[in-house]
């Protein structure tokens, strides 16, 4: 069978290329999204290679935090049945996670919200709080951090961040490793091609 020009796999999630009839239709259609979400980022890939590494447990309550385009959610909503929660500041991305979330059949919950009005209340409903290259403004690196230290408080077991070593996630990986005795591990893949970067674990308890 011959390859779909129209979309690219890797790590059995299937996403659109920038000539997919249907994302090139939603552009035409949507608000064009801010805060960069308006396309797909290489931490998202990642996130799926550090997880296939470390598998989430079945059924995990997954906050997928400053989603994007939503890859990171979707895989873990994909490959361990995780109840999964896109929650973006910006309200224009969803249509687009949706329209992935279709294509590979999962269903996500959107909220929308900034990292700083989620309260230890709201975290301490999830298992895991993932994160894929949303450091990328030293002020948004500052929401992330005090977002960690609210998380720790709720009691979520993991937390997940990665990154392609941008400068303020890399202040923000120095001070979860003194702080929270994170882990900063170097990762690197090559689906859907060559992405380096860090995975920052927390383990909380």
């Amino acid at each position: 069978m011959p390859k779909n020009p129209h979309v690219r796999e890797a790590y059995g999630i299937v996403s659109p290329t920038s000539r997919n009839p249907a994302l090139r239709r939603l552009k035409n259609s949507q608000s064009t999204p801010s805060i960069h979400g308006n396309k797909l980022w290489g931490a998202c890939y990642l996130m799926m290679e550090y997880l296939e590494q470390a598998p989430l447990p079945q059924g995990a309550r997954v906050l997928d935090a400053g989603c994007g385009w939503g890859l990171g959610g979707i895989y873990c909503a994909k490959q361990f049945d995780a109840q999964v929660t896109a929650m973006d500041a910006d309200p224009a991305v969803f249509p687009y996670l949706q329209l992935l979330a279709e294509q590979n059949g999962v269903a996500i919950t959107n909220h929308v919200a900034r990292f700083d009005e989620l309260t230890v209340e709201d975290l301490s409903k999830f298992d895991v709080v993932i994160g894929a290259d949303i450091c990328f403004w030293d002020a948004l690196a500052d929401d992330v951090s005090e977002m960690i230290d609210r998380a720790i408080e709720a009691g979520v077991p993991k937390i997940i961040l990665t990154d392609p070593q941008r400068p303020p996630f890399n202040a923000l990986a120095d001070r979860c490793v003194e702080e929270h005795f994170a882990e900063a591990l170097q990762i690197e893949t090559e689906q859907p091609r060559r992405f380096t970067g860090t995975a920052l674990v927390i383990e909380n308890g």
